[in-house]
This record gives structure tokens, sequence and C-alpha cells, in this order.
């Protein structure tokens, strides 16, 4: 038996624990022992089971696009990694220290339609929106399947083809945030990160282990993440050839396969999820770098790296990717879905 099983087989009593205390605390919500805050707002919420990275932002822009020609949104989202506490709402002058940077890089792409804010109490960021804008009728939360202290009326669970969690356990020994059966308080499931042109087969194959945990009622919908033309940190399309991977994401894997299938990579430079770039930073990944090479990163990274590169006025050197997510064949039906269930106070 390898290390790795040995150290699973010691944690799984501390992950039966754990999964014991989430069930309890979801039990106290569903008999009203713990009492969840009704927000003015019509909600949307989008989040998952398993801890790290299962391609929420995207989702969540695609459903912000979505929603706000008909409806005035506005997004709420606790922003991990930020330096501030409490409620702040998203301008001009934010940065990912502020804010957060997915919150920061959805507003950077959504400012112009959408309101962003940031508030670890779900409840108390939505009640202030509804102060400080009354006519945004929609919030949209972003990573608050777990947060039950806010009423959500549309719950969207995302489950990570790569990682899907009917094959997961608990943390520590696995990196679910609670049970399996959790999947039964969502609307909808969304599987993330999928190869493009999934065969019937084998989404019919995934549906039916879902179903194992869902409600037999709710529609499952198949994405994958698609790439965008590379852009300079001028947002300037470039042509690439020579690139150095820089990554700060919680599954670098994906970004890396695309960069290999396209460009030469010259060398990959992985920080942790949600690492907070330094100057120093910078200019050691340019250290040494030939003139026909760029460093390419991710537009989560971008938003952290981009302020430091234009101090430094380096930012020539650098490009990213944008990303949004496709729905296959499920295109026009989750479109359809989030129209039918629009229902505002």
């Amino acid at each position: 038996m390898g290390e790795h099983k040995w150290i699973k087989l010691v944690l799984m009593p501390f992950s039966w624990l754990y999964g014991l205390i989430t069930d309890l605390r979801n039990l106290l919500y569903d008999h009203r022992i713990f009492s969840s805050r009704r927000p003015s707002q019509f909600v949307f919420s989008v989040g998952n089971l398993t801890v790290g990275g299962t391609g929420k932002t995207p989702v969540v822009n695609f459903l912000a696009d979505l929603l706000s020609p008909s409806y005035p949104i506005a997004l709420l989202s606790r922003g991990y990694g930020r330096k501030t506490k409490g409620f702040v709402l998203a301008s001009e002058k934010s940065t990912a220290a502020d804010i957060g940077d997915e919150p920061l890089q959805l507003y950077n792409k959504l400012k112009k339609s959408v309101v962003v804010a940031v508030c670890e109490d779900r409840a108390e960021g939505a009640a202030k929106i509804a102060r400080l804008y009354p006519d945004r009728e929609m919030l949209v939360l972003d990573d608050a399947f777990q947060h039950r202290g806010i009423v959500q009326d549309v719950k969207i669970l995302l489950n990570d083809y790569n990682r899907p969690f009917y094959e997961d356990m608990p943390f520590p020994a696995g990196r679910l945030r609670e049970n399996r059966k959790g999947a039964k308080r969502a609307d909808a499931i969304v599987v993330t990160k999928c190869p493009a042109g999934l065969d019937s087969a084998e989404t019919t194959g995934i549906t039916a282990k879902l179903r194992q945990y869902c409600r037999p009622e709710i529609p499952i919908f198949f994405s994958h993440t698609a790439y965008s033309q590379p852009l300079s940190f001028e947002d300037v399309p470039v042509t690439l050839k020579n690139v150095k991977m820089v990554a700060g994401i919680a599954d670098p894997g994906p970004f890396g396969v695309y960069l290999g299938e396209r460009f030469n990579v010259t060398d990959k430079v992985i920080f942790p999820d949600h690492y907070n770039y330094k100057p120093g930073d910078v200019q050691e990944l340019l250290k040494n770098l030939k003139n026909d090479t760029f460093v390419v990163t991710t537009e989560k990274d971008m938003v952290k790296l981009k302020p430091l590169a234009e101090q430094l006025g380096l930012c020539e050197r650098f490009a990213y990717v944008p990303i949004a997510i496709h729905f296959e064949n499920d295109n026009d039906r989750f479109s359809e879905w989030v129209r039918q269930i629009q229902r505002p106070y």
C-alpha cells in the first residue's frame, strides 16, 4: 500500500467526524433551528462541494451576462485572499488586496452592467447592497453553497469533471466541504472542465452517478472551459510562439495543457492558489527571459500581476489568456432554464 493510501486511512476518522459535524449543521438549518435571513433580492447562488477551483468564476460571469440585459443585478462574494474586512464595494480604484482576485476579475469584465461587492457575511452584504442600490433586484452569490445564513432561491452546484464529488470524501482525507448528500440542496448541477465534444455515453454515465446524490427532477448541464485569443497586459491581441507559463490557481493543469498544445513552453512557474504577487516576483519572472518569449498567465493572475508590471514599466513582456465557459449542446437549455426561473419579488 502506498504512502498516500496510508495517510488517507489515518485521516478517514477525522473525515467522518467532519462530515458528521457538517451534517448536523445542515440538519439544524433544515429544521429552522438555525435561521436563514431572507434578503430583498432574488438570489442565485453558484458553489460547490469541493475545496479548490471548480470553475466558479466563469459560471458566475456567464450567469451575470445572461441576467443583466433583463434585470439590474449585483454580484456578492466573500473576497477570498483580500486584506480588508467587512463589506467593500468594487470600484475603478479597487485592487486584489481590497476585494480579492476573482471579484476584481469579474468587476473588470462586468463593471458597466453589474454591481460587485464582497462581504464575509452574505446576508449583511445583501442588505447593504439593497440600501445602496435598491434597484438591484437580482443578486448572484459566488461560492456560497455552504453559506446557509442567507436564503438562496436558486442554487447551482458545480461538479469538476476531473475531480467529481461522487468519488471524493470530506476533508481532511478528501476535498469535500460536506458529505455528498449535500447535493440534494442543488436546483441544478453544472459539470465543469469537461473535454470539448464529450460523447453522449460518457455524459449519461456521469449523469447516473450524480443522480445518486441529487434530487431526481433537477437539470444537469455539461460545460467546458474555452480559452480566447491571448492578450497583452494592455489588452491588445498578441501572437505567441515561446512562452513562460505562470499560474497561481487551484488547478493549473488544464491551462498548462492548453499552452503546451499551441506554443513552445520554455518554463513553468506555479504559485499557490490566490498567491499575492510582489514586485520581486515580476523581476524574477523576467530574469534571463529571451526577447522572443512572453510571460503568459491566467486572467485571474493578471489582475494582480498587471499593476506590478505597470509600476515597473514591464507590461510589454506579459500576456494573459481570457477564459469563458461553453455549455456544449446545453447552452440554449441552460439559458432557457435560467430565464424560466426568474421570479423577482
